[in-house]
């Protein structure tokens, strides 16, 4: 396994997965990821952003998912988890936990806590995030694009950082 900074050439790759993802949890709608401007060209959208990055993971020279770091609230010191998404071979291996290593790692460098959305019913995706310490909140974060999210977590970095 292979975990690396997207590169251009990994924008189609990426967006493909991400969108057959959605799809098949019936979340291929508005107010997603999947909709998302940036999400084909999301090497230059992370490029273009001050402590932002996004990693793809590789198994046997394929690209099957990734995760990304932008900043969110840079007065709180709020950075996103963001597009943490695995085709279905690659998911039960213990990738999703690399690669939220790999994010939080490098945001803990940057950022003084980590905020995500998600949805209550992709009950396996909040257990990882319950599991890496990010703490349920009642209400999404002023700032938010993604309104058909209804789950919204935070995590302080602080223990990270140590």
């Amino acid at each position: 396994m292979i975990i690396r900074t997207i590169k251009k050439e990994d924008n189609l790759i990426v967006k493909k997965i991400i969108q057959e993802s959605l799809e098949s949890l019936n979340f291929a709608i508005e107010g997603t990821a999947y909709f998302d401007p940036q999400l084909g060209r999301l090497n230059e959208y992370y490029d273009n952003l001050d402590n932002a990055k996004y990693w793809v993971v590789e198994l046997d020279n394929k690209i099957v998912g990734g995760i990304g770091i932008a900043p969110f609230d840079n007065e709180q010191g709020i950075c996103e988890l963001q597009k943490l998404y695995l085709i279905p071979e690659a998911q039960g291996l213990g990738i999703s936990r690399k690669l939220m290593e790999t994010a939080l790692s490098f945001a803990s460098t940057h950022y003084k806590s980590c905020y995500l959305e998600t949805n209550h019913d992709l009950k396996v995706a909040c257990i990882l995030y319950e599991k890496f310490g990010f703490k349920l909140l009642n209400s999404p974060i002023s700032g938010s694009g993604h309104f058909a999210m209804n789950a919204w977590y935070l995590k302080d970095l602080e223990v990270v950082n140590q």
